[in-house]
């Protein structure tokens, strides 16, 4: 799939670009010929020598934009040192997020807020100047990371079960609002994969989600990346408000 290179030409967004699935989905957007805006929450040095290792390997520009979700300035300082080359975003992949575990009753409302914050308010405001951009060009494709946790309602997911599922609603709604400037959304939600996310959460819940599963295993994160970069090229351009489920086969 990588030599095809299907968004040859593109530029795009991505969000919690230093790690994990985010990682996996800047790699794999630059294989297959996409400029990338390369967002994270702090410099680092490693990032940065990562990011010109894989722009040397793939003959791509990758830029590094670092501003915090939950700071409203920052927000806004990212969104016009993106627009500002005036150059077409042809894609925005909302990865950036946060974990949180805990039971409904031992929930506080400080540990909702936080997770509304980051998985939910702060990708809202980012996609809106994004997309008011993106608008001008007639032309898109938004991508939001969920997770399969926004649909199953499983214990000790209320927080950031909830905030993925109010990011799915959103895609929905997004997907209606911008259909007429030729922009596409859809989300991705995922189950147990291959990240930091996976290590932090509780053995047993992991083996139990594991166990339920057909693949019995969990999602290695360039998975989650083949699927964003499906939705980012144009092999889907009819397909928006979608949720695609990556989930090897989850039966609860």
């Amino acid at each position: 799939m990588d030599e095809c290179k299907l968004l040859k030409g593109f530029a795009s967004v991505v969000t919690g670009s230093n790690r994990g699935i985010g990682k996996a989905i800047l790699e794999c957007f630059a294989r297959n010929g996409s400029d990338v805006y390369a967002c994270a929450r702090q410099p680092s040095e490693a990032f940065e020598n990562s990011l010109r290792e894989v722009a040397d390997a793939n003959g791509v520009s990758i830029t590094p934009i670092y501003f915090d979700l939950c700071d409203q300035e920052q927000v806004k300082s990212a969104i016009r040192e993106i627009t500002s080359s005036k150059k077409q975003i042809h894609v925005l992949v909302n990865n950036a997020g946060t974990a949180s575990g805990g039971f409904f009753q031992l929930a506080s409302s400080q540990e909702l807020r936080r997770t509304f914050d980051i998985n939910f308010f702060s990708q809202i405001q980012f996609t809106q100047g994004l997309s008011r951009y993106m608008g001008r060009f007639k032309s898109g494709s938004i991508i939001n990371i969920a997770s399969v946790a926004g649909l199953i309602g499983s214990p000790g997911t209320l927080s950031y079960g909830s905030s993925k599922a109010a990011l799915m609603f959103a895609t929905k709604t997004m997907a209606t609002e911008l259909g007429p400037s030729n922009i596409r959304v859809n989300a991705i939600a995922p189950s147990l994969t291959l990240t930091d996310m996976y290590e932090q959460m509780d053995e047993k819940s992991r083996n139990r989600m594991l166990e339920s599963s057909a693949l019995k295993r969990p999602a290695e994160a360039i998975e989650i990346a083949n699927v964003a970069l499906f939705l980012a090229s144009n092999l889907s351009t009819y397909m928006t408000s979608q949720v695609l489920r990556v989930d090897g086969g989850l039966t609860t």
